[in-house]
């Protein structure tokens, strides 16, 4: 963290402590008449809204042309926000360059796998590794900060946005150059990378830096090191664009907090979040919804991950869709309830502010059916009824925010290194995907009514009484040691196939799978037995296999197998394994060799669950029917139970009702709607 939180205007206000709830969008004032904006103070005002997010997207109308500034437009609108209430949390407008800049400089411009340029017209289109565009954006950086370091409005800096999202993978001159240096910091030597990369095969051996370049592309598979180190590079490039905006807003406005927007669930996979906490001064996130029946759970899913890679303080839902989305094959709208709920369970999470993109839904763009909080419609609409009564619930949740997340007893672990490698070209089969069956398991262990963190690989495990790491196909040695003293000291793993097989590398393990976790798990496997679609196979439990299966050769003799392959090929093979701990702490390790799908993941925590009591159902989860979650304060607790279902499901639980799509039947019952969510305070 750069500054102590108490010295930030931000807490003062109560943003980020107990004060507030935050609530808004992104505002882009700059898209529509002067009058307009009377309108919209008016509307932002009756919905509650009481900070946005302004001038992403205004460079070109900041510096019309070279060093020369206008900044008239956005002083108004500023000072119009702050007499209405309404506070700022100002961008710094780099995230899209201008087209003069593209013009007098078109080195600046990012390059694609097979060197085609990006050219302007839309958005992003510059290089992270640029020292142009870096010089160009860091002087409108600080003509920003100068301007408004002393306006009261600001409460916030929102450096650039959605950094990497389309432009995380150049493979320019710049980058290639960037990406020696940063290859020499890691690795020293040239023998020291020639042995990471194994670049022995295919004649891929280097004598000199300069022959090093961005996996660009080839006449067949690359290197899957230099792949797997681009990728980091690429991260850590743009952090590093990151790290340079921090520094002049934190020289010109020290006590002002600065923040950019994580997409930790959207498309910018391969970017190492957990890694960048420590270069922002509060968590922001970017979250939309999946349609259909998956979406809620998997919200519930990556705004988990969010409040856990925030360490369990609270962070800023930044931006997520009042109703459809405008990018996605189909776009449906968001049903009845769901504006709420979504916005509750972010809130259940850790987020202490709910903002949308954006205020007025656009009239020309890309995003012009990308849903507002204003619609084409106009404010007579379910929209907007919603966006209000949002805001009224809000209000009433003041006393949640500067809560903590109340840590669960069951972890599951997301990779992010994992997530990149595990869905590589060149492997025994495309499918399952890395995100997929995690989500998978998370949505089991809801069913079964147990609550759950997703929690980063780095994170602290040792508070947990289960961890759950499925398909964690990255393990460095150090990883292996932690949770090998994570069972010794009585802990519980489960994991699956295709986990523990590569090093940091993407070396494979040599032995024989799982690689690095074979020892632990008391195991050999000697070949994976990926499966062609449609075909399937069976357990001895009846479980139905697809996608993948593994031979499993060798067990140890204290290796207890909970279930078989039944037919096939592998009929009358181990599938299923647990081992117990050989210390007398009573921890174990369990391993499923097979894709066995949410129904048969559900039952091997089920069958666990017998002499594991953290596995056992909350009584408020109503046989998987809600997803409980916590927020913990000193004088007790805020319990969020949000519906899983379309029906009205009925909750015993005590407590005062303090917001939600909820009433109370009785003393001790709570009727939660159907996709709604019960807020309750409850004390001790």
């Amino acid at each position: 963290m750069a500054t102590d939180d108490t010295t930030y205007r931000w807490v003062k206000d109560g943003a980020l402590g107990p004060g507030r709830m935050r609530y808004g969008a992104d505002y882009n004032p700059e898209q529509w008449p002067r009058e307009v904006w009377d309108e919209d103070v008016r509307l932002m005002r009756e919905a509650g809204v009481n900070i946005v997010s302004l001038g992403i997207f205004s460079w070109a109308l900041l510096e019309p042309r070279p060093g020369e500034w206008d900044f008239g437009w956005l002083d108004e609108v500023i000072d119009l926000l702050h007499a209405n209430g309404i506070d700022v949390d100002l961008a710094t407008a780099t995230a899209s360059p201008p087209p003069w800049l593209a013009k007098r400089h078109p080195e600046i411009l990012p390059q694609t796998i097979d060197g085609t340029t990006l050219w302007p017209g839309s958005r992003q289109h510059w290089r992270p590794t640029s020292p142009v565009f870096r010089e160009y954006a860091l002087r409108l950086t600080r003509a920003l900060a100068e301007r408004y370091a002393d306006h009261p409005a600001l409460v916030a800096w929102h450096i650039s946005n959605e950094l990497g999202c389309h432009n995380l993978y150049d493979f320019s001159d710049d980058a290639a150059r960037a990406f020696r240096v940063w290859l020499q910091e890691r690795y020293t030597t040239l023998d020291a990378l020639n042995e990471a990369w194994g670049t022995a095969f295919w004649s891929q051996h280097y004598e000199e830096w300069d022959e090093i370049l961005p996996p660009r592309a080839a006449p067949t598979q690359r290197n899957p090191g230099q792949q797997l180190d681009f990728e980091r590079f690429s991260s850590d490039a743009v952090r590093d664009h990151l790290r340079a905006e921090n520094a002049v807003l934190a020289e010109v406005t020290p006590g002002i907090p600065r923040t950019t927007n994580f997409m930790v669930a959207q498309n910018v996979r391969d970017i190492d979040y957990p890694s960048w906490v420590g270069d922002v001064d509060f968590v922001s996130n970017d979250h939309y919804l999946r349609p259909g029946e998956l979406g809620r759970d998997d919200l519930s899913f990556w705004s988990n991950l969010t409040g856990n890679i925030a360490g369990g303080r609270p962070w800023f839902l930044m931006e997520h869709a009042p109703s459809a989305v405008n990018w996605r094959a189909v776009n449906p709208p968001k049903r009845p309830g769901e504006l709420v709920r979504d916005a509750l369970t972010h809130v259940g999470h850790g987020a202490d502010a709910v903002c949308y993109f954006q205020w007025r839904q656009s009239r020309a763009g890309g995003e012009r059916y990308h849903s507002g909080m204003v619609p084409h419609a106009g404010a007579d609409s379910r929209v907007f009824r919603d966006v209000v009564d949002l805001g009224s619930q809000l209000r009433d949740l003041a006393p949640v925010t500067g809560s903590r997340r109340e840590r669960a007893r069951v972890a599951l672990v997301f990779d992010y290194e994992s997530w990149w490698v595990s869905g590589r070209d060149s492997h025994p089969a495309e499918s399952p995907a890395y995100d997929d069956e995690t989500l998978l398991w998370y949505r089991a262990l809801l069913d079964l009514g147990v609550r759950v963190d997703v929690v980063p690989v780095a994170a602290d495990l040792a508070d947990y009484e289960v961890v759950v790491a499925p398909m964690l196909h990255v393990v460095p040695a150090a990883l292996r040691e932690r949770l090998t003293a994570f069972v010794a000291g009585g802990g519980h793993l489960v994991t699956t196939y295709f986990s523990g097989v590569v090093d940091e590398n993407d070396r494979v393990w040599l032995g024989g799978y799982p690689g690095a976790l074979r020892d632990l798990l008391g195991i050999t496997i000697e070949e994976f037995v990926p499966m062609l679609p449609g075909e399937t196979a069976s357990l001895a439990s009846g479980t139905v296999v697809r996608d993948w299966s593994e031979r499993i050769a060798r067990v140890e003799p204290d290796v207890e197998v909970l279930d078989f392959y039944a037919g096939g090929d592998l009929d009358g093979a181990p599938a299923i394994t647990r081992r117990r701990s050989a210390h007398d702490s009573g921890g174990s390790a369990t391993y499923v060799s097979a894709a066995i799908g949410r129904p048969g993941a559900a039952d091997v925590m089920r069958r666990l669950a017998g002499d594991i009591p953290a596995l056992a159902a909350d009584a408020l989860a109503a046989d998987g029917d809600v997803d409980v979650i916590v927020r913990r304060h000193e004088g007790g607790r805020y319990v969020f139970l949000a519906n899983r279902t379309d029906d009205e499901v009925v909750v015993a639980a005590a407590g005062d009702l303090l917001a939600g799509a909820a009433e109370r039947g009785s003393a001790d019952a709570v009727m939660i709607a159907p996709r709604g969510v019960a807020v309750l305070a409850q004390e001790g």
